[in-house]
């Protein structure tokens, strides 16, 4: 199954659609460094990523009519700035804001199915009325903004089409949902906004992949049974004492009944406790794996603690925010997470190297989507397209 890949960047998005089976035919992103990243990893034979064929411009420049074969997915997560809660929040108003690439791309391709992913921020009140736009122009992207029509203009017209039910052109079936990656296995809290379209003419049912992780397993592990700690090697007696705002909860938890095909929230300690100390070992075999000093606690920036999954990694519009990459540790001491950490945490296999400053491959790791989520997704949409081709 082949796909087109939009906004890049460091390749979360690119690399779990990979490796759910789909060929991609294009992946197109403008930034250097990102790029830098992705070829890389290709020169260093990096699986699911050696034969990308890798496009380093302006998405607005590409020329779409280049590409003859039938494309099955196309997908991308056009910038967040517009729309993050850590950003300006100017929306649709923001140059970067490149949804309407993104209707041009779908036009140019007609695509089995769209995957869209994006901030949380996107959901805001503020931003509903551009949002349901964003939806409506998803489901008839032929349905295009005359010259000097206002946004606002186009989506009153988009409604009208939508809510009279006859239109017979190219449209698509749109849902979204907020997905949590820690419910997906993903040791980090990250909330995104993903948007699935099946091409109407399909006539194809989808829905999200339910929840595979807990955090009530976890709290269960860790606080009843002691399976967690005993998997990291400490003995049967609990080392600490759970959160007195999770107290209530956990003794609640004595007498629920879990659903067995739910495991365990991963945790910041699942994910990186197999990895050197980077403050004592430096090892030149682990890959960005270097101590970065000056980590320290403020008021509004409190780190992520060891026995949780991670807050939000975030690339931020200043720099990387000295809370979300700062790891807390049982002793109250912090420290900044490494980038190899990082990696781990969005779930990059360890062979996959990130270019530039500290602050950049932050930046490429803040803006990446969690290789297993996107790869759960994928994978999803990928068993309802060869169900329709069995079909057919």
């Amino acid at each position: 199954m082949r796909s087109v890949e939009l906004f890049t960047g460091a390749g979360g998005l690119a690399l779990g659609i990979s490796r759910a089976g789909f060929k991609h035919e294009a992946v197109v992103d403008w930034d250097g460094d990102s790029i830098k990243t992705l070829r890389d990893n290709q020169r260093r034979g990096v699986k699911d990523l050696a034969n990308w064929p890798l496009w380093q411009m302006d998405v607005s420049k590409f020329n779409f009519q280049s590409i003859t074969n039938e494309i099955d997915l196309l997908a991308g997560g056009p910038p967040c700035q517009p729309f993050s809660l850590g950003g300006k929040h100017r929306g649709h108003e923001d140059k970067r804001n490149l949804f309407p690439e993104v209707f041009r791309a779908v036009r140019a391709l007609r695509p089995k199915v769209i995957l869209i992913e994006n901030v949380k921020g996107l959901l805001r009140n503020s931003f509903a009325n551009y949002f349901e736009y964003i939806l409506l122009q998803l489901t008839y992207p032929e349905l295009t903004r005359k010259r000097d029509e206002k946004w606002s203009d186009h989506l009153s017209r988009l409604e009208r089409v939508h809510t009279k039910g006859n239109y017979k052109g190219l449209s698509y079936q749109i849902v979204f949902r907020l997905l949590k990656a820690a419910d997906y296995g993903v040791p980090q809290r990250r909330e995104r906004v993903f948007i699935v379209g099946f091409r109407s003419d399909l006539g194809v049912e989808w829905s999200f992949p339910e929840p595979t992780h807990s955090q009530d397993v976890l709290l269960k592990e860790q606080w009843l049974t002691n399976d967690y700690w005993e998997r990291h090697g400490f003995s049967k007696k609990r080392k600490a004492s759970p959160p007195s705002k999770l107290e209530t909860r956990i003794r609640n938890l004595e007498s629920q009944i879990f659903i067995p095909d739910r495991e365990a929230w991963k945790t910041v300690r699942d994910a990186i406790s197999d990895l050197p100390n980077p403050e004592k070992n430096s090892n030149p075999r682990v890959l960005n794996h270097r101590f970065n000093p000056g980590a320290r606690i403020y008021k509004g920036h409190t780190g992520s603690p060891l026995d949780e999954p991670a807050k939000t990694l975030k690339a931020g519009d200043h720099g990387v925010p000295g809370g979300e990459n700062m790891i807390v540790f049982p002793d109250g001491k912090v420290r900044y997470f490494t980038v190899r950490e990082c990696a781990r945490l969005q779930d990059f296999p360890d062979d996959y190297v990130f270019r530039g400053s500290w602050t950049e491959t932050m930046r490429q790791l803040g803006n990446a989507v969690p290789v297993r989520l996107a790869e759960i997704i994928a994978k999803q949409i990928k068993k309802k397209l060869q169900a329709h081709a069995r079909k057919n």
